[in-house]
């Protein structure tokens, strides 16, 4: 009898331990729902500026969004990051946002939007990657 009492009680440590080797378990047994928080990048996003949500639906608007894009991919000697740039048209300013391998990218990136549009409703906020 106390040899079967010991069984149990080390299979009942031995399922405790396991239970503790995972996560899904383990967290669930040791936090409550209400101390869990969810995420919230809402202070950083704050202030972004255009993002590609604020495109304006406006035909003229998407066509030199267009035009711009088959510029930039039409340029083979631009990096994947180059040709995956955001180009954000509202009202006829173009704004460009994303990273690009090298300031000479950065700029050839600006000239091939030039092309379209002239250079002075260009908002160049492109990030050369470390």
């Amino acid at each position: 009898m106390t040899h079967l009492r010991l069984n149990l009680a080390a299979s009942a440590v031995l399922c405790v331990l396991c239970l503790a080797n995972f996560p899904s378990f383990s967290g669930a047994l040791v936090q409550s729902p209400s101390a869990q928080t969810a995420p919230d990048n809402s202070a950083q996003n704050k202030d972004q500026g255009l993002t590609a949500d604020n495109q304006a639906d406006a035909k003229g608007d998407r066509l030199t969004t267009a035009n711009i894009r088959k510029a930039i991919v039409a340029d083979k000697d631009l990096s994947t990051y180059a040709h995956n740039v955001k180009i954000i048209t509202v009202n006829g300013a173009v704004t460009l946002k994303g990273p690009v391998t090298s300031q000479e990218e950065k700029e050839k990136v600006a000239t091939d939007a030039a092309s379209v549009v002239s250079a002075d409703k260009i908002t160049n906020h492109l990030t050369v990657k470390q």
